[in-house]
């Protein structure tokens, strides 16, 4: 189940696989396959890196948790920031090296699995988000500028608790931004919007997310 609220402006082990050896290699503090040697061929959605400045730097003052590097549950908030950013910004599978190659599926809230062709025709926010939209208002690009517009700092994200390992990592996290800008003719309010979810994801003995649910 995920929990939506809004609140008033505030002031301001996984083993040594692919994922675990990318930060060496290039990305920013919290994700891997970013930058580097490793992504010179990527194609990128928008035909550059995503930049997470801003948002790393919302995720930096409100966390609520700070968890050593290192750690199963650090591990496991880098392998998710990861997966989000590459669902959303890489356009060929190939590219995308926190899933599987071949065997890869998401679902939301119990509805059908998407295979990774299937998100990556939606786009990954309405796969996220689980839209009941009409095929033909599920725009990728309009959609994740309107969604940028509303949230110009974007949309920060936690893991709060890891409840199993590998190969079923099951954990809990935080989402949540700041409505600063407007929304289809609604005026930004400037308040927190964030929710509540918890995400299973069953990884393979190199750690690349097969399914996630």
């Amino acid at each position: 189940a995920v929990f939506i609220q809004t609140q008033p402006t505030l002031p301001l082990g996984l083993s040594r696989t692919p994922l675990a050896m990318a930060s060496a290699e290039g990305g920013d503090k919290y994700r891997s396959f970013l930058h580097g040697d490793g992504e010179k061929n990527t194609v990128w959605r928008h035909g550059f890196p995503p930049n997470y400045d801003l948002v790393n730097k919302l995720f930096e003052e409100e966390r609520t948790k700070e968890w050593p590097e290192g750690s199963l549950e650090e591990k496991v908030q880098r392998l998710l920031k990861s997966w989000e950013m590459e669902m959303v910004h890489k356009v060929r599978p190939e590219d995308q090296k926190s899933v599987h190659p071949k065997n890869y599926s998401a679902s939301t809230n119990g509805l059908k699995p998407l295979t990774r062709e299937e998100v990556a025709a939606i786009g990954g926010y309405n796969a996220f988000l689980a839209t009941t939209l009409p095929p033909e208002h599920r725009i990728y690009d309009s959609g994740m500028s309107t969604f940028l517009t509303a949230f110009p700092r974007g949309f920060a994200i936690e893991v709060l608790d890891v409840y199993s390992g590998p190969p079923r990592v099951a954990f809990k996290f935080r989402h949540w931004g700041y409505m600063e800008g407007p929304f289809k003719g609604h005026p930004p309010h400037g308040q927190r919007v964030e929710f509540f979810g918890v995400c299973v994801f069953h990884v393979n003995e190199h750690t690349r997310v097969e399914k996630a649910e």
